[in-house]
């Protein structure tokens, strides 16, 4: 069978699968963190498996290229958002973007993972056929409308859960009135300034406690603008917000004493337990760490009454995601005069700024709308199987990972509690498993199999508004192993890559198709070929 070589990199990356066609083992989509990652364990944990990333975009990083707004950083410590097998260098726990960004392209070109992503291939559809125990995966470049399609045997969705062209817009009355500049996060305008000028960020989430003070510190370094004059931080209601260290002192003592693998392997494993630890304290003991928390901001602000009306939210901790500040940094500013936050409801817009349901106007010059983004089930991939497009909600996930209904098919979901890039890895690991034991008992695909009622909740536990926006799109989850997600990486690490897949997994096999007989040769009109069909083992 011919070999398929990629245009843009010139390295053979599949096989021909017909004329015009080309053929992988597995096709990637997305190649930031999530899809970097997937491709390393291919290329370690299944040699000889060929790959291609699809990336929409034409450059990778996926989120840590799309956002570049002020500040724009890790809320999760890059030891554990980082990759198990490349230790994290830069001495700050929180990373800002830019860093964050070289270090996946860094990794990609290091273990040569660049010469297989292909740029400006957005997946507009993806078709399973039984048949032939195929994917066929259709690709647009979003610059021309060009449009291509390649086959393969697992398709794996590394393209995250958010919309990345379209985010959340909330109704915002009279906003077309305000005479000043809208921005949203998400597409922040290059050459924006703010300078010296009155800027209120709609928002309370990990966006708007970012900007806020990095709206007030000098960006002009960085090719960004001078400090704002002031910056108004306007929530509706407060949100669970935490200081924690610029530097990780543990992490550079160990750094210090141990050689570089062993101290990440030790610095990671000293996080885990930490977060791990933290999020169970907050779940079990929610009177309790409350008053940590509140009485950790008070230290900051010096104000118990400021912290009681706009940094003490009425739901738990973690019932929604817990915000971080490297250094305290929002409560710095707000204690400074330089930053305020009002907790209200917006009125309508004016032309000079915002009217409050209190009555009181915020005048501004620039509006930050911080409000949040959409979620995008499978970064936008609609499966079908023969044809036939797949109705999520009435799905299952397995693992949080593969999907009843759709063979060979994985979508990677991080943890909503710690850093992404764990379970991500997890379910890079388990994607591999499953293709080993797809090969080892000669099958062509592998689909979950429901062992009984399986329950139905959520996929995504959170009360966060962007998650119960939208979440009704998604698959469920079940109520026990294997179908429940777990946000516990400790229990999922001990547990997932040991269960018996055979239990839960059914294999598919090509089936032989009869070939129509030619007149002189009737009676052996059941001659078999070896075209594929759907076998179930």
């Amino acid at each position: 069978m011919s070999t398929s070589t990629d245009r843009s990199t010139g390295r053979s990356t599949g096989r021909s699968a017909g004329p015009g066609t080309e053929h992988v083992d597995v096709v990637v989509v997305g190649a930031g963190l999530s899809g970097i990652g997937a491709a390393y364990r291919l290329q370690t944990e299944r040699p000889g498996t060929s790959y291609v990333v699809l990336e929409a975009r034409e450059a990778m990083g996926g989120t840590w290229d799309l956002f570049r707004y002020p500040g724009v950083r890790s809320d999760s410590d890059m030891y554990t958002l980082g990759y198990s097998f490349k230790p994290w260098r830069d001495g700050r726990s929180l990373a800002d973007g830019p860093s964050i960004l070289r270090y996946i392209e860094e990794t990609a070109a290091e273990f040569g993972i660049d010469e297989h992503v292909r740029y400006s291939s957005r997946v507009v559809a993806a078709d399973f056929d039984t048949a032939t125990c195929r994917w066929t995966v259709e690709v647009e470049d979003p610059r021309t409308g060009e449009r291509r399609s390649l086959t393969c045997g697992f398709l794996y969705s590394c393209a995250g859960y958010y919309d990345y062209d379209e985010p959340h817009h909330p109704d915002l009355p009279g906003i077309e009135d305000f005479a000043g500049q809208v921005v949203h996060p998400q597409f922040w305008p290059e050459d924006l300034s703010y300078a010296d000028q009155r800027v209120v960020v709609i928002g309370s989430g990990a966006t708007a406690v970012t900007l806020v003070p990095a709206m007030l510190a000098d960006q002009s370094g960085n090719g960004g603008s001078a400090p704002a004059g002031h910056v108004t931080m306007l929530q509706r209601t407060p949100t669970w917000i935490s200081a924690v260290p610029r530097v990780d002192r543990n992490a550079e003592r160990l750094k210090r004493v141990l050689p570089p693998a062993a101290a990440h392997h030790a610095i990671r494993a000293k996080n885990i337990a930490f977060s791990t630890a933290f999020y169970q304290f907050c779940r079990r003991r929610p009177q309790q760490a409350r008053k940590l928390l509140t009485g950790l901001t008070t230290k900051f602000l010096g104000d118990p009454q400021l912290v009681a009306d706009h940094f003490t939210p009425t739901y738990d901790p973690w019932d929604q995601r817990l915000c971080a500040v490297p250094g305290g940094d929002l409560f710095k500013v707000i204690k400074s005069g330089a930053a305020e936050v009002v907790t209200d409801r917006i009125a309508s817009f004016l032309p000079e700024g915002i009217r409050l349901e209190s009555g009181r106007v915020l005048e501004a010059d620039v509006v930050v709308t911080a409000t949040g983004l959409r979620l995008r089930a499978f970064g936008g991939i609609s499966p079908s199987v023969d044809g036939v497009e797949v109705t999520l909600p009435e799905q299952h996930t397995w693992n949080g990972a593969m999907v009843t209904g759709i063979p060979s098919f994985a979508v990677c979901i991080g943890y909503t509690n710690a850093s992404w890039t764990l379970r991500a890895d997890l379910t890079h690991r388990l994607v591999c498993k499953v293709l080993a034991w797809t090969a080892e008992h000669g099958y062509a695909a592998a689909v979950p199999t429901p062992d009984g009622d399986l329950g139905s909740r959520p996929l995504l536990d959170l009360a966060a508004g962007y998650v119960q926006r939208s979440i009704d799109a998604f698959p469920r989850q079940g109520d026990k192993a294997p179908w429940r997600v777990r946000q516990n990486y400790v229990l999922d690490a001990a547990t997932t890559l040991r269960s018996d897949l055979g239990r839960t997994l059914t294999g598919l096999r090509p089936r032989p198709t009869a070939v129509p007989a030619a007149p002189d040769t009737a009676a052996t009109a059941a001659t078999d070929t070896a075209e594929p069909g759907l076998v179930d083992a």
